[in-house]
């Protein structure tokens, strides 16, 4: 009997994707003692069952029960800080004057999870999807959706009305919450999704108001008065077993299918712990949402932040003013961003920048930050730590864990150094640089190239609905990134590019990455990134899109001369295109965009 299936009925998520769930009928409600003890039951039947020495052995006193096991699940880390950090502030809001605290934040929960299983008829395995910036309500439902038994999935705020209603119907979402920002949008994805499928009922539109506003639209309910509706005494829908899924993540667009990323509360607890670790935060940190709360539940530190007590300053519109602002006002301690959230803030006005009352820790992700903008945000005042990981790794899977005799050398080596992904996190079991069809390991030689790989309790649960998918993934029993990397004689590993974005001229093999870094420290680019341009006599060549920083003025034949003073002549760039960069909701630029484009310029000769 294999103890982490459980028997409540998720056949939304067994029916075509691997899951260890099964298609039972029976909607329990277990209590979280109730539910221990029947794990530890099915563990011991699942001992005897394999034990060849006689009961007389020295282990059989050895058990698991309620005592010394439960399940694990970011929903504890609210419960303990509601007790442990009661008066603490856990959410701060500008706009609407919002400021609770733990014990608030806890019980508005509650009430949360109870109006949606008594007013909306939320069942255990019920998706709920949202669609909204980084206000107090997508704090409040990361927690409250999973104490109802329900899967949460927060929606793109940057797709289309198309996308959305794709997703909402791949999902099965029962309930969309909606800022009223994104009212109109999610108006015409649910008008598209009625039209796509007639037999698809209309997700139930509760609208989150972020502001005083009336809101007169039809089959729509008002986020607080829905929450005022609940019961604070609710009990918990605890997870059946920790391989429950949590949410779903649907990957971000740097490619044209986004497919659904499904988290289990085990996988979102530990990489929660392994996140704040990783960010060096101790007790009661002030953390300022830059991030996206619907990437990756917010790189898993919208749990997270609840373990430490940490405050969560909500920001719904990110600009470089307001980020010093929130900084300056709320004394924050900790951000994210993205590498062009970095270079957003690097190039701030000097009419908008405010002296920082103390080192501000940021951790940055999503694509190798160039060495430039780590220099030019330390010289602000900012620690930056660079993370890598992916959407199926539940975002950080490695981080750049500084070494202190890299203290003693020049600034330019330090950078370097600092913009290295690093070793894998504590809570990752293992991370590998592999030859992706042998499965062998590359040398640690700093120069051979193989696919980045990872396998441990923080990788995807699989991909829903799509098993060939899943199955891809785990070929050879490691997870697959699509990263190029080498690895170096210290253990370290280094992003050299996806595999799709490699560039191959005259059988060489160009790193994007290592052109971009050199783009970027010419003193008139803002944004650079580089793709294959087709070329009839060298397979491919170089293409760099970029944006200037105002004022500068270039050509294109000086970029290129400056990269060939830079670089080997054969990496740099043929083509030099200037226009604004396609980018994802969460700053990584869209290179398919850009790769179409360069491949409708046809070769060169």
């Amino acid at each position: 009997m294999d103890i982490l299936c459980s028997t409540i009925n998720m056949s939304h998520f067994v029916k075509d994707s691997k899951f260890c769930i099964s298609n039972g009928p029976n909607q329990v409600h277990l209590s979280r003692t109730k539910r221990s003890h029947l794990l530890c039951q099915l563990s011991m039947d699942h001992h005897h069952e394999d034990e060849s020495s006689s009961s007389s052995s020295a282990w059989a006193s050895i058990k698991s029960c309620e005592a010394n096991y439960v399940p694990l699940t970011p929903i504890s880390f609210l419960e303990r800080a509601a007790k442990v950090f009661s008066e603490r502030t856990s959410v701060i809001y500008g706009p609407s004057s919002v400021l609770y605290t733990w014990e608030q934040t806890h019980a508005r929960c509650l009430k949360l999870a109870s109006a949606l299983v008594n007013h909306l008829g939320i069942s255990r395995g019920d998706v709920v999807a949202t669609l909204a910036p980084n206000v107090p309500a997508i704090q409040e439902l990361h927690f409250a959706v999973p104490m109802a038994g329900a899967v949460l999935c927060t929606l793109n705020t940057r797709l289309d009305s198309a996308m959305i209603s794709t997703l909402l119907m791949h999902s099965e979402a029962k309930i969309i919450f909606v800022d009223q920002q994104f009212l109109q949008l999610a108006q015409e994805a649910l008008s598209l999704l009625a039209t796509k499928n007639k037999k698809t009922r209309q997700p139930l539109h509760v609208v989150i108001i972020p502001e005083k506003s009336n809101n007169n639209s039809p089959n729509t309910c008002e986020y607080e008065s829905l929450l005022e509706s609940g019961d604070k005494g609710f009990a918990i829908r605890w997870p059946i077993t920790e391989l429950d899924p949590i949410s779903i993540n649907y990957t971000s667009g740097t490619t044209s299918r986004p497919k659904g990323v499904v988290y289990s509360h085990r996988g979102a607890y530990l990489n929660s712990i392994a996140t704040f670790l990783l960010h060096e935060m101790s007790t009661l940190p002030i953390y300022l949402w830059t991030v996206p709360t619907f990437h990756c539940n917010g790189w898993c530190l919208i749990w997270g932040l609840a373990a430490v007590g940490g405050t969560n300053v909500c920001l719904r519109s990110v600009s470089s003013k307001e980020i010093f602002e929130s900084i300056s006002l709320y004394k924050v301690t900790h951000m994210g961003g993205a590498p062009t959230v970095l270079n957003m803030i690097a190039n701030t006005l000097l009419c908008d920048r405010k002296p920082l009352p103390h080192k501000v820790k940021i951790m940055t992700g999503g694509s190798p930050p160039p060495p430039q903008i780590i220099s030019r945000m330390e010289e602000l005042g900012f620690g930056v730590n660079h993370l890598y990981g992916l959407t199926e790794t539940y975002a950080a899977g490695t981080y750049c864990l500084w070494k202190p005799e890299w203290d003693s050398l020049p600034s330019d080596e330090r950078y370097i150094l600092k913009s290295k992904q690093g070793v894998q996190h504590l809570c990752v079991e293992e991370v590998d640089v592999r030859d992706s069809i042998t499965m062998k390991k590359v040398p640690a030689d700093g120069v051979t190239m193989g696919e980045v790989m990872f396998r441990g309790n923080t990788v995807m649960s699989g991909y829903l609905k799509d098993i060939k998918a899943t199955d891809e993934a785990f070929r050879g029993g490691w997870f697959h990134s699509g990263d190029l990397a080498v690895k170096h004689p210290d253990g370290y590993i280094e992003v050299k590019d996806r595999l799709k974005d490699i560039i191959i001229s005259g059988g060489e093999n160009i790193s994007t990455v290592e052109v971009e870094t050199v783009l970027y420290s010419h003193p008139a680019v803002f944004e650079a990134a580089v793709v294959a341009r087709p070329d009839n006599h060298w397979g491919e060549t170089p293409c760099a899109f970029m944006k200037l920083k105002e004022g500068f003025h270039v050509s294109s034949q000086e970029i290129i001369n400056f990269c060939k003073d830079n670089l080997p002549h054969y990496k740099a760039p043929r083509t030099v295109i200037f226009q604004d960069l396609p980018k994802t909701s969460t700053g990584k630029i869209q290179k398919f965009i850009l790769r179409e484009k360069a491949k409708a310029l046809s070769s060169l000769f």
